[in-house]
């Protein structure tokens, strides 16, 4: 388990160091700079502002200070936000994306997996095509239709939910919904379908001929096996969600990290970029780790080698 530990460890390490190589590189190969569209500058300022963020310096020397202060823990200022640190914004926004995105993906896993357990067990019955067209509905409607018909509905037609903004516990319900909507969908599909591939083993054959009863069989054989597909997904899906929804986050206007995602990339704040890349990146690494780790309690029969 150690040895395990230690080379996974360094793996993610060697990971995330391919990952703000390759999007540093990048980065800077996009045409323009931070400060190209700001025509109006005259040049000295515009020279002082490269020598400030140190971009009149060659590329690896850029780099190689860039490794050095993510050492120390600092992600730079941002080149378009004033007086504003790259640490302070994704420290002030997380929290607010993190309790969305949690909330969603408890819901979408909770109902998704009940949604797949239920579908599963009554195969080719009315709660199964139930099931089948709630997914497919999840998974074809976008979530920003579902936050517009939330706010219809709920805020201004019902008018018992705030229609946008944030601070109640209020504010979180349409958010949470719109967002874990494909969710439930996308994992009621897919429990469904590993529910229906375990209950064809033999093994489950052999269990219900031993005479276990059906709550035995379902819990202790099918559901257990069936859920590693879902594990994966919900790893995977965690560092997406809790890192902040762009078309979420704007349309309820929540004051969360969604938004820096991409208006980092059109503003070509060479800080923000990095930042949210690598939060990104070290979110998914973590959890990819933890799956892994997971698997070996979930499924008995896998074992870390």
């Amino acid at each position: 388990m150690l040895r395990y530990t230690v080379k996974r460890t360094l793996m993610a390490i060697l990971t995330l160091w391919v990952i703000i190589t390759i999007t540093f590189f990048l980065m800077h190969s996009i045409p323009g700079d931070p400060f190209t569209d700001q025509k109006k500058i005259p040049a000295e300022i515009m020279e002082k502002l490269k020598m400030k963020y140190g971009l009149d310096k060659p590329l690896i020397v850029q780099y190689g200070t860039y490794l050095k202060n993510i050492l120390k823990g600092d992600l730079g200022d941002s080149m378009k936000y004033k007086n504003r640190s790259v640490n302070d914004m994704l420290r002030d926004g997380f929290p607010v994306s993190f309790k969305i995105g949690i909330y969603a993906l408890a819901l979408g896993a909770g109902l998704g997996i009940l949604f797949g357990i239920v579908a599963a067990l009554h195969r080719g019955k009315a709660i199964d095509y139930f099931v089948i067209i709630l997914a497919v509905i999840g998974v074809s409607v976008p979530e920003f239709v579902f936050a517009a018909l939330f706010q219809w509905i709920f805020g201004v037609w019902l008018k018992v939910l705030p229609v946008a903004r944030w601070g109640t516990p209020a504010h979180y319900i349409m958010p949470v919904f719109a967002l874990g909507a494909t969710y439930i969908a996308y994992i009621a599909r897919m429990m469904r379908t590993s529910m229906l591939d375990v209950l064809n083993q033999d093994y489950i054959r052999t269990a219900r001929a031993k005479g276990l009863s059906n709550l035995a069989v379902t819990w202790k054989h099918t559901i257990r096996n069936a859920i590693l597909p879902i594990v994966t997904i919900l790893g995977v899906s965690f560092a997406g969600i809790v890192v902040g929804s762009f078309v979420i986050e704007s349309i309820f206007a929540i004051p969360g990290i969604g938004k820096y995602f991409v208006q980092s990339i059109t503003q070509q704040d060479y800080t923000l970029i990095m930042g949210t890349t690598i939060f990104y990146a070290a979110i998914l690494i973590l959890m990819m780790y933890i799956i892994d780790l997971f698997y070996g309690v979930v499924d008995p029969r896998i074992r870390l080698e």
